[in-house]
């Protein structure tokens, strides 16, 4: 797999897995009901943020990350990344991949720590994924949100000093 710059020309094939995974509503804060013009403009971000994808050896995007200073100002020291694989290549190192990738940018571009604003916590494979790259849940807010089957669950800050 080969990571690189996501492009106007990839949201095509980001866009699909995107809105299944948000329409979902298992693993991110974002409206089940996200039209595409709002994703796209959350998603695809511009500079000092970045925007990546992961693609197979077919041409296939297999997943994308999208990694961006976590606040303004005084703590625009700190990095913030999220991530979505496509479920067809789940479990195949696509996320792992895309961790260490997004790392390497917020060490290279001077970050002193990652955060992660938002994990939910019945996402064990992200959790799982993050603490093996290094992460702490830092805190966790009690049913800070509603997933669709298992009602409310805990919403993790995760931290990674860098």
């Amino acid at each position: 797999m080969m990571i690189r710059e996501a492009t106007g020309a990839d949201w095509p094939g980001v866009w699909p897995f995107m809105r299944e995974i948000v329409a979902a509503g298992e693993t991110y804060t974002y409206p089940r009901d996200l039209g595409e013009d709002r994703a796209r403009e959350m998603w695809m971000l511009a500079a000092p943020g970045r925007t990546v994808v992961a693609v197979g050896d077919d041409g296939a995007i297999l997943g994308t990350a999208k990694m961006n200073p976590n606040h303004m100002g005084g703590s625009s020291h700190i990095a913030s990344a999220s991530f979505m694989v496509d479920a067809r290549h789940a479990g195949h190192g696509t996320g792992r991949a895309l961790g260490e990738h997004v790392l390497e940018w917020a060490r290279g571009e001077g970050y002193r720590a990652m955060q992660f604003n938002a994990v939910v916590e019945s996402n064990t494979r992200a959790v799982g994924l993050w603490r093996s790259l290094g992460f702490a849940v830092m805190t966790t807010l009690p049913e800070g949100f509603l997933h669709p089957t298992l009602g409310y669950v805990g919403l993790h800050i995760m931290y990674r000093a860098l």
